[in-house]
């Protein structure tokens, strides 16, 4: 990042020779290799040094994928190392601009809209095509994978088998005589109530705000019986352990978020980016569900552990 303009004094601008011939001679050291530092940017510009930091946001499924970005790494004779649990979006986008890190998950619906507030796009290809166009110099993203942590509304089996339910389109007619549970701010986000009944028509009886974000007590209004349909984020751990049913959403309500690579192309080493396209082919929501589920509960794994076994289930080299 730059600072404002500078404008020299005359002072200064009478010792531009002596300086210029300093700066000749440091260009001379810094080619043989003297006090060189692989991270410092010129212009936004720097030179990779071999070596990858992945970083990741503070939850547990973000700091999954970058232990499976840095193995892959890794495995390919790229060396890498984490730097797990950054923060927020803006933390750890920082850390990408100032050169702490060099690449970190992220997905693709909500990347567009922090860098856009006023993306409008939902669908995946949408979101793929406008996304580059927003990237700030320095940073860009490379292939998106099938995997996505997305809300979505969900339904009890029982539920489901009763009604034939498979899709929100289904869902619609029946709104008016349900509950719904979900996040306070499911009341007010564009894809919530207004965008569930501009989008499909659906408009539930009831809401039940939960402030735990889709997580346990949302689970267990939905399980008991407290609502009827939950918005819960599709790689939940608790979908799979208890038998719950995430309804389709052919609109498109809710923007797609895809698991994808964000980076600063310029501090990676030949063949990094190749290597995290490859993870990105391979990697699927329904991974991702075992992996959160294989991190969680009393049996938990560390992250790390269970990048390692997807890592090995998918042909890279660990250890």
């Amino acid at each position: 990042m730059t600072g404002p303009a500078f404008r020299p004094s005359t002072a200064e601008r009478s010792r531009r020779p002596v300086l210029a011939l300093g700066a000749a001679l440091m260009l001379v050291l810094t080619g043989c290799g003297l006090n060189s530092d692989p991270l410092a940017t010129g212009g936004g510009a720097s030179t990779p040094d071999g070596s990858v930091t992945v970083g990741s946001a503070d939850f547990p499924e973000s700091q999954i994928i970058a232990e499976i970005y840095a193995g892959a790494l890794r495995s390919e004779g790229i060396e890498a190392d984490t730097e797990p649990g950054i923060g927020a979006r803006e933390a750890y986008i920082g850390a990408l601009q100032d050169g702490s890190i060099d690449a970190v998950p992220d997905y693709t619906g909500n990347l567009l809209t922090y860098f856009d507030p006023e993306a409008t796009a939902t669908g995946e290809e949408e979101i793929l095509q406008e996304l580059p166009e927003t990237m700030p110099p320095g940073l860009s993203v490379l292939e998106p994978s099938p995997a996505q942590n997305k809300d979505s509304i969900v339904v009890t089996r029982q539920t489901a088998d009763e009604h034939g339910l498979r899709s929100l389109e289904d869902l619609a007619p029946l709104c008016a005589d349900m509950t719904f549970a979900g996040a306070p701010e499911f009341q007010e986000r564009s894809y919530g109530l207004d965008g569930l009944a501009s989008v499909y028509g659906c408009e539930p009886a009831s809401f039940q705000p939960i402030n735990d974000a889709g997580g346990p007590l949302t689970v267990d209004a939905l399980t008991s019986g407290d609502a009827d349909a939950a918005d819960i984020f599709t790689t939940t751990p608790a979908i799979v352990e208890e038998d719950l049913v995430v309804l389709e959403d052919p609109r498109s309500n809710f923007a797609a978020q895809q698991v994808i690579p964000l980076v600063s192309p310029q501090r990676l080493p030949d063949g990094a980016e190749e290597v995290l396209d490859g993870v990105s082919e391979k990697l699927s929501t329904e991974d991702l569900l075992e992996l959160n589920q294989e991190i969680s509960g009393d049996q938990a794994i560390s992250a790390q552990q269970a990048a390692e076994g997807w890592l090995a289930d998918n042909g890279y080299r660990v250890g």
